[in-house]
Parts: C-alpha cells; sequence; structure tokens
C-alpha cells in the first residue's frame, strides 16, 4: 500500500504542483484547500505525513497543527511564506517536524518528505534498546516513555532526542551533533531546531533528584546523572 500523504493549501496551483512530484515517487495524495476541513479529513484518511500551509483562510495552519497534535504524532512539514525566525519557531513548537518556505524548489520538498518519512520509519532488528533510570524507563523498541510509572505521550522526534542524550549519560553534545545523530545527515533545519525540542522535553519531564537534561551553555546539551546508573 502506498505511503499516504495529506496536503493542506489554499492554492490549488501549488497542492496540484506538489502532487504531481509525490506521485511520481509513488505516494499516495489527499489534498485539502481549508483549514477547517484539515482535522476532519485527518482523521478519515489517516496520512503518514502531513504537508501544511501556514496562511489558510479561516483556521490557519498553526491551529491546525496544535489541533493534529493533540490527538496524533504524525510527522508535519510546513509550507509557509514566511521566512521570518519567530514563525519557523513557533512551527516547531507547535509540533511541526520541518518546514519549507516558499516559493519553493519541489525536488526539495521531495527530498525533505522523504528524509522525515525515513526518521519516522519503525525500526527492525531484535536488539533491546531500552534506558532506565529512577523514576524513568525509555523503550525505543516501542516507543514508549514511562515516568513514575505512568505513560507520558511525547512526538517521536522528541523522544529519540531523549533516547539519545540518555543513552550517553554526562556526555555533552553540539547542537549540530544532535542534529546529526538523531535528525540525519539529510536535514535540512537549524540548530534552533534542537533548542525547540529541548525545549518541549523539559515541560513533559518532572523536576528528578537523580537525572535532568542539561544546558551546557556555549556548547549544547547533555543528559546529567547525578547518582546511578543506566541498566
Amino acid at each position: 500500500m502506498a505511503t499516504k500523504i495529506m496536503i493542506v493549501d489554499d492554492d490549488r496551483n501549488i497542492c496540484e504542483l506538489i502532487s504531481i512530484y509525490l506521485t511520481k515517487e509513488g505516494f499516495d495524495i489527499v489534498k485539502v484547500y481549508d483549514g477547517k476541513e484539515a482535522i476532519d479529513k485527518f482523521n478519515e484518511v489517516a496520512p503518514s505525513l502531513v504537508i501544511l500551509d501556514l496562511m489558510l483562510p479561516g483556521v490557519d495552519g498553526y491551529t491546525v497543527c496544535r489541533d493534529i497534535r493533540k490527538i496524533s504524532s504524525t510527522p508535519i512539514i510546513m509550507l509557509t511564506a514566511k521566512s521570518e525566525t519567530l514563525d519557523k519557531v513557533l512551527g516547531l513548537e507547535l509540533g511541526a517536524d520541518d518546514y519549507i518556505v516558499k516559493p519553493f524548489d519541489p525536488k526539495e520538498l521531495v527530498a525533505r518528505v522523504k528524509a522525515v518519512l525515513r526518521r519516522y520509519a519503525p525500526m527492525t532488528g531484535e536488539e533491546n534498546k531500552k534506558v532506565v533510570y529512577p523514576g524513568i524507563v525509555i523503550n525505543m523498541n516501542e516507543y514508549k516513555l514511562k515516568i513514575d510509572g505512568r505513560d507520558v505521550e511525547v512526538p517521536p522526534k522528541e523522544f529519540e532526542l531523549l533516547y539519545f542524550l540518555a543513552s550517553h549519560p554526562n556526555q555533552v553534545f553540539t547542537r549540530e551533533q544532535l542534529l546529526e545523530q538523531v535528525w540525519g545527515y539529510d536535514y535540512f533545519g537549524d540548530s534552533r531546531t534542537v533548542d525547540v525540542h529541548i525545549k518541549r522535553l523539559r515541560e513533559k519531564l518532572p523536576a528528578n533528584e537523580f537525572w535532568t537534561l542539561k544546558t551546557v551553555w556555549g556548547v549544547g546539551y547533555k543528559f546529567e546523572v547525578k547518582t546511578g546508573e543506566t541498566k
């Protein structure tokens, strides 16, 4: 079955252009032209990825992104005419995985789509990837995070960032290293993406006397373990 991608943009010409390029790559395309319809259509078709324009009539793309994130961790690529850093950061904070600025090269968009889908592909193999510290269990095989015995929902990329850092306790990584290790060499974004994901993780993680996500100013981030070891 072909991978399903939902395109949300009120510009029908852009929708058609993107659709042509992605269809050639074997994707199954669903086109939506306004934000109000986007959520209903999302629930109906359950796409593997959403390409979402920000400047939609009525319900804007930011709202659509936020509503999707309430119910799903499906990857979202934001498509926008706004190139300001603040707009990009806001999109990432709401849960977008990537963004591309109009006007864009359709081939670059296709590359980004493939890169995001690769990063979200299910893991294969029998390796047991689990990190355990007092009060937290990070199970990479099942993409499950437990804190104090309860399940905590986090988007896949936040989960992968947390797992990577926790797998290398007390080791400091620069933003560029984290982009390479977690997002992959083919990621097109900038290092601010890491800051946004760290911020969102911190909002979900409670204070703990044994471990913490720590900023090393002027360098990057580390998962600081105060006592104890991984299991």
